[in-house]
């Protein structure tokens, strides 16, 4: 068993409240893997027989119209499950899921997958919680395209990521631990790279946030974004 960036095994959200005993059993079953950036996890319409929990790094999942053109639904960072719904109705896959960078996962296969949710109720709970938790995401995000401009769009995002992965500084800063490149943002909110170009370029200016050269974004002003989301 690797070392996971979580205290214990217990903390990922999908194995939260498990027993002990219930712990030691999902570690037989874990399987662990290490992708590059580039590597797609899963691929539109190929039969879904794996779901994969992140332990680090950052996915997107698209739709792929062309090569200049791709509709990001969500991109997830550490401690998500993705392909979870291909092993629930037993459909092919819907999206594809791709890395933005080197991306360490766990793996059940569909059986493995099934036998928990049956002898394990608290994980059953689990994934319902996060599938619910990712529908008002998506309910959040298709309101913003219809009342938003691009530069509210941005702002709800980056307090949305914020929120869900933010890592609280002692100066009241918020570091957002995924990878998000311009190109994927204008992807996910549904704007061209230009123009999320400009939106970050002047949160810069105003000292809202700041992005490193590993393209992580610390929010500087909380407030001002929300103030810009409304």
């Amino acid at each position: 068993m690797p070392a996971l960036n979580f205290t214990t095994l217990g903390e990922i959200p999908l194995f939260r409240n498990l027993t002990p005993a219930q712990l030691a059993h999902l570690k037989q079953l874990l399987h662990y893997k290490i992708f590059p950036t580039g590597m797609n996890l899963i691929t539109i319409e190929q039969p879904g027989e794996v779901a994969f929990i992140l332990l680090s790094g950052t996915v997107k999942i698209e739709f792929v119209e062309d090569e200049d053109h791709e509709i990001i639904l969500a991109i997830l960072g550490a401690g998500e499950i993705v392909g979870e719904m291909s092993l629930v109705d037993s459909l092919g896959r819907s999206a594809n899921v791709v890395t933005m960078e080197e991306t360490a996962v766990f793996w059940l296969d569909r059986a493995a997958f099934w036998d928990c949710l049956q002898a394990m109720p608290t994980m059953t709970y689990n994934l319902v919680s996060i599938i619910s938790r990712r529908l008002r995401l998506a309910n959040t995000q298709i309101r913003s395209f219809a009342t938003l401009d691009v530069y509210g769009r941005v702002a709800r995002q980056l307090l949305a990521f914020a929120h869900e992965y933010g890592e609280a500084q002692s100066n009241g800063d918020v570091f957002i631990p995924l990878r998000l490149t311009q190109r994927e943002f204008a992807g996910l909110i549904g704007a061209t790279r230009v123009h999320v170009n400009r939106v970050l370029a002047a949160y810069k200016q105003s000292k809202y946030i700041s992005v490193d050269a590993n393209y992580r974004i610390t929010i500087h002003n909380a407030g001002a974004l929300a103030q810009r989301a409304r």
